[in-house]
């Protein structure tokens, strides 16, 4: 397997570290727009590992580099608005293609917060014939959220339930960051994408369809000493894979934002301050969504200090296998003390980034296989959890 990792950052980087430490693969590119970045990333790695600048943007620039290292799987680390040329750029050099954030979403015209318009990985499905017809693999959201989670609601259907009334991600922490008021544990740019745009719902009798940012709110126990987290609905690939593979009445996502990140993302909304467009300052052209990333502080350089844990998890209720209701939370906790100790990453970057790790060594050894567009709920889970223990991260199992 020759892997190439695009993105050199908090979750590139983080990959990385993991990987270095398993042999199931031949060779790691890890490329970046700023080839610096992509050089301290491998900082003290072995010779598998090799730095390289790419254009993400450009699919000729990411077919090109998989064809003069011989690439055979794409593995996607950088942010969404970056999907589908990298996407494009895999297929065109006949390599297999991860990623942990599918094709950008487009709100409905007219009812936005109704009725979906453009849904996550519309783009990206839109071309699943070519893909199993080339024979190639796209493994779509396989990072914690989605990806973990969407196996954990693949693994109670197949062993926990035999009726599913709702598959409902839930995610909180209880992380802090020293030292500043306001210092988001991932990408804001992701961030303001997922939080701002207009949630999906999937009910079986309805099919996939949109509510206002931020609704119905529900306080959530985790585990590990978490505690009551109030979570509301956010956009998510979860909501858009899972009903294609795992039969459920309802399944949904929502996030433990608190009421001081929702009030900083809605005054960010009202000001225009979560555009993308370019606009024109003293002559110059700039996204501001790029000005707000830029003014806070970059999250994988936050390890040092964070305090606290995070918890992504899937919670599902129904009849179990012995024919009695059931509710279950499938979940996986990191702690950031343990995460730097062990690995020098940050626990949010550290969980998204061991999954596809996961994911490729077992699509090394044939464990998973398949051809065209898919989610990590199309795969058998069991091998998955299985090789997450061993990784040394395991997951665990609430019955509530």
């Amino acid at each position: 397997m020759r892997i190439l990792l695009v993105g050199a950052g908090g979750v590139g980087s983080a990959a990385v570290a993991i990987a270095a430490r398993r042999s199931f693969f031949e060779t790691m590119v890890v490329a970046d727009h700023d080839p610096a970045r992509a050089s301290r990333a491998i900082a003290g790695r072995d010779s598998r590992f090799v730095a390289a600048q790419v254009d993400a943007s450009s699919t000729e620039a990411v077919a090109a580099l998989c064809r003069e290292h011989r690439i055979t799987h794409v593995f996607n680390a950088v942010d969404p608005r970056f999907v589908m040329s990298i996407f494009d750029g895999a297929f065109a050099a006949g390599a297999d293609y991860l990623d942990m954030a599918m094709s950008l979403s487009h709100p409905h015209p007219t009812a936005p917060y109704a009725e979906t318009g453009v849904k996550l990985g519309d783009d990206q499905f839109a071309a699943a014939s070519a893909w199993v017809k080339a024979g190639r693999l796209a493994l779509c959201g396989i990072g914690v959220e989605p990806g973990l989670s969407d196996i954990f609601a693949r693994y109670a259907a197949d062993e926990l339930f035999t009726e599913i009334d709702e598959i409902g991600v839930r995610d909180g922490a209880n992380l802090t960051v020293d030292g500043y008021d306001f210092a988001p544990s991932f990408s804001i740019w992701t961030t303001i994408e997922e939080c701002l745009n207009p949630p999906v719902i999937w009910e079986a009798d309805r099919g996939w369809y949109t509510t206002p940012p931020f609704s119905e709110p529900e306080v959530f126990e985790f585990p590990e000493g978490i505690g009551p987290v109030e979570c509301v609905n956010v956009e998510h690939e979860e909501v858009l894979l899972i009903p294609r593979w795992v039969k459920a009445k309802r399944v949904t996502f929502k996030y433990g934002l608190g009421d001081e990140f929702i009030e900083v993302l809605k005054t960010l909304h009202k000001l225009g301050l979560d555009a993308v467009s370019p606009v024109r300052v003293r002559g110059v052209e700039v996204s501001p969504r790029d000005v707000v990333a830029a003014c806070l502080p970059d999250p994988a350089t936050l390890g040092d200090r964070m305090r606290g844990k995070t918890c992504a998890g899937t919670y599902v209720t129904g009849i179990g296998v012995d024919g009695r209701p059931r509710k279950v939370y499938l979940y996986h906790v990191v702690d950031n003390e343990w995460s730097m100790r062990e690995y020098g990453h940050q626990a949010v970057v550290w969980q998204t980034a061991v999954n596809p790790v996961v994911a490729l060594e077992l699509l090394a050894t044939g464990a998973w296989s398949g051809a065209g567009v898919i989610g990590p709920e199309a795969l058998p889970p069991v091998p998955f959890l299985d090789l997450l223990t061993d990784y040394g991260s395991p997951w665990g199992m609430e019955e509530r």
